[in-house]
Parts: structure tokens; C-alpha cells; sequence
């Protein structure tokens, strides 16, 4: 029965995929006729997709939206962008390191890896071809940069992950070998993703000095300019302060990670319309059709996937998978590589929050059998999904980095992938040092 249904499950939504039916299609027509299958109530099928998004955490989801939105239009991303750029100086590759510090910043309010690279990048890129760089290398450096969005808190796809891993008990076999698990949160899985953020960041900068040092692109003939700095430090401190309210008032617990969205919207909205002046009707009309237009299309996704994750675990297909990796090999370095390959395989041809919610109860289980502590999991794996907005063929900040430069998409991808490199060896430090996830947590009493 369970190999029947991993056929028509899988079968059907792989078929789907490659007639061109949209993922949420393909997700909801192969979990509904796996139901007629096994012969249940259709009802049941409507019940869990209501329940998957009918959850408080939930709420997160379209007011990190709306606030990097509103963030973006108010002139506060811009400002980030500003400040980053004035410490480039004279640097080897020094406007393009700006690049990602930017997406850093802008990562810490927004959320999301294209949004990130959108924001920046129609800054950025422009800036970087004046002073002499290619445009490939340019659109290339941004789009890789732009995946620190997904993985510097907060994050979307840590916030669906949190959710999908929510009801997920660790087996007992596990628990008697391993102890007690600590439990999944978001805060949590919040505050481990930032040292994990700033590897890959490093390993970025790194790639970014090599590439630019062969190319010959210098710094600012100029130098540093301490009054630079001074200025667009003094007019960007509202902008700065704005992570620091969403990631403070988390961290404190002073508030939840939904309620910090709310109060990044509301933030948002009195530093746009009373202090930078520069968020207006208009503006804020566009914001909401974005937030709606995104937040459909995740919620409509989460519709669909929660239902195929349940079928998948009723039918204990988590449990034979983990069972046949296991009794490959024991050895955990060799399963986090095996696990790490199969999910930069998959970010190279499915949207992020789709994966998460399919493969995060068929994965998890593995992780407990070999004692991975699941926020741990959780890190790596938002990570390594991560690369996938920077390789071909979905590759989405490719294509809005080539967009915004006018370069062909094969040029940029071509470009990117030395920067794909570098971050994949981060991606595999991160899982065979699980303190660099785990030890903020503990810091803060998570």
C-alpha cells in the first residue's frame, strides 16, 4: 500500500510538473486522488488544508510581507543601501561588498531572498556598472547576495518551517537514543539562522574579493570619508533602528515573531509618512497589492502541500525513507552530504516554501533518528534551499538581477555559480558545526 501510494503521490505531481501545471495544481490533484484511492472522505482533504492555514504563527507570513514592502517604499531600504555603500572605500571590490552588506541589512527586514535582491539590486547594480563592472558580475553578485534574505531573520521560509515541523514528534526510538529534543520555535529558529547568515556572508565577501581582484576592479579613488559616513549614517538611524525593534523586541520577549511584523508595519508607517515623508497613497496601494498578490500565492502552496506532507506521513513513506538511508550508512557526515545534495537539487527546480512543506516531514525524521537537533535541521536546510534562488533554471534572483541590469539570463547564472560554490562549502561548515547554529540559542535561553 505505502509503495502505491509514494507512486501515485509522486507520480502524479512530477507528471503535472512537467505538462506545465502549476505547482499548487499538481500539489492538490495528486494528494486528491491518492484520497479517492485510499478511499476517504474527500472532506478530510478540505479539513487539513482549512487547518494549515488557520494557525496564529501564520499570521507572520503576509506582515513580513506587507512590512518589507511598506519598508521599501518608505525609503528606508534605500537609506540601508546608502550606508553600506559609504563604508565600500577603497577596497579591492569595494562597491560590490557594499552589495552584500546591503542585502544584509535589507535581509534583517524583509524576509525574503527575491524581495532582497529586487530592493538592492535596482540600487546597487546600476551603481556597480558605472564604476566598470561587468554587468554579468554585477547582476551575478547581486542575486547571490540577495539569497542572505531568506536566512537572515526574520525569515519566511523559517517562519513555514517552523510551522511544518510544529506538530512533528520525534520518534520514541530516537528519544530513548538521543535524550529529549529540544522543540522547534520561531524565535528560535530566528536567532540561530544569524551566525549561519554570516558565514555565508563571509564566504560571499571572500568570492566577491577573488572575482574582483582578477577583474581588476578597485575601490574609491576617493578613500573613506568620515563626513560620507557621518551623513548617511545620521540619515539612515531610523532605517537602522528598524531591525533592531523587530529583532530586539523578538529576542527580549517582549513580543512573538507575529506581533513583531505588526509592529514593523506600524513602524514602518509613522517613519514613511512623518519622518522621511516619502510613503504616500499611492505607494502604500502598491504595497498591499504586492502583499496580497505574494501572500496568495505561499498561502495557496501551504493549501495544497500541508494535505500531500499528511498523506506522506499516515503512510509512514518519512519513516521507510529514513529507515533505507540508515541502514546505507550510519555515519552522519556522510547523510548530511547526501541530505545537503538532495536539497540543492531540488532548490534548482521547486520554489522554496513548496519544498519546505513537502520534504520537512520526510526529511525530519531522519534528523532525529541520527540526534540533529531539529532547529539545527531547520537552518541547514533554509539554507541550502536558499542557493536555489541563485542557480538555474528557476533561479528567481537571477532573473529579477538580469531583469534589472538587462543581461541575458545565461550570462548572470554563468557568473553566479563560482558565488553558488563558495556558499555551498558554507552550507556544509554550518551542518558539521552545529554550535554555529545552536550557540545564540543557548545564549539566550532559547
Amino acid at each position: 500500500m505505502e509503495t502505491t501510494i509514494v507512486y501515485l503521490l509522486f507520480g502524479i505531481f512530477l507528471a503535472l510538473l512537467i505538462m506545465g501545471a502549476p505547482i499548487t495544481v499538481a500539489l492538490g490533484v495528486s494528494a486528491m486522488i491518492s484520497f479517492i484511492y485510499l478511499e476517504e472522505n474527500p472532506i478530510k482533504f478540505v479539513q487539513i488544508a482549512f487547518t494549515s492555514v488557520g494557525s496564529f504563527p501564520l499570521m507572520a507570513l503576509p506582515a513580513f510581507i506587507l512590512a518589507g514592502a511598506l519598508m521599501e517604499a518608505a525609503g528606508i531600504s534605500r537609506r540601508l543601501v546608502d550606508v553600506a555603500e559609504s563604508f565600500a572605500g577603497p577596497f579591492t571590490g569595494g562597491i560590490s561588498a557594499a552589495t552584500v552588506f546591503a542585502c544584509l541589512f535589507f535581509g534583517a527586514i524583509s524576509g525574503s531572498g527575491p524581495a532582497t535582491t529586487a530592493a538592492v539590486g535596482m540600487l546597487m547594480i546600476p551603481a556597480m556598472i558605472d564604476r566598470g563592472y561587468d554587468r554579468g558580475v554585477a547582476s551575478a553578485i547581486t542575486a547571490s547576495s540577495g539569497s542572505l534574505g531568506i536566512i537572515i531573520p526574520p525569515s519566511i521560509p523559517m517562519v513555514i518551517f517552523g510551522i511544518a515541523a510544529l506538530g512533528m514528534a520525534p520518534p520514541p526510538e530516537a528519544v530513548e537514543k538521543f535524550g529529549v529534543f529540544q522543540s522547534v520555535s520561531i524565535p528560535k529558529l530566528f536567532i540561530a539562522g544569524v551566525l549561519p547568515g554570516l558565514v555565508i556572508s563571509i564566504s560571499l565577501l571572500i568570492m566577491n574579493y577573488i572575482t574582483c581582484k582578477k577583474r581588476g576592479y578597485s575601490g574609491s579613488a576617493e578613500g573613506f570619508s568620515a563626513r560620507n559616513i557621518f551623513c548617511t549614517l545620521y540619515k539612515a538611524i531610523w532605517a537602522l533602528l528598524a531591525p533592531i525593534v523587530i529583532l530586539g523586541g523578538i529576542y527580549s520577549g517582549f513580543f512573538t515573531p507575529t506581533e513583531a511584523a505588526i509592529v514593523a508595519i506600524f513602524y514602518t508607517l509613522v517613519i514613511g509618512f512623518f519622518v522621511y515623508r516619502e510613503l504616500d497613497g499611492k505607494a502604500l496601494w502598491r504595497s498591499l497589492e504586492t502583499t496580497t498578490w505574494l501572500t496568495g500565492r505561499v498561502l495557496l502552496i501551504l493549501f495544497t502541500a500541508t494535505v500531500f506532507g499528511r498523506l506522506l506521513v499516515e503512510n509512514q513513506i518519512p519513516a521507510i525513507i529514513a529507515a533505507a538511508m540508515l541502514s546505507a550508512t550510519e555515519n552522519i557526515y556522510v547523510i548530511w552530504a547526501m541530505l545537503i545534495a538532495f536539497l540543492l537539487f531540488v532548490g534548482m527546480f521547486m520554489e522554496t516554501l513548496a519544498t519546505i512543506l513537502i520534504l520537512t516531514p520526510v526529511l525530519l525524521p531522519i534528523a532525529y533518528s541520527l540526534g540533529i537537533d531539529p532547529v539545527h535541521f531547520g537552518v541547514v536546510m533554509v539554507c541550502a534551499l536558499g542557493i536555489g534562488f541563485q542557480t538555474p533554471p528557476l533561479g528567481e534572483n537571477l532573473f529579477i538581477a538580469s531583469g534589472i541590469s538587462n543581461t541575458s539570463i545565461e550570462e548572470v547564472s554563468i557568473k553566479a555559480l563560482p558565488f553558488a560554490a563558495v556558499n555551498v562549502i558554507a552550507v556544509f561548515i554550518i551542518a558539521f558545526f552545529p554550535e554555529i547554529t545552536l550557540w545564540l540559542p543557548r545564549v539566550f535561553g532559547y
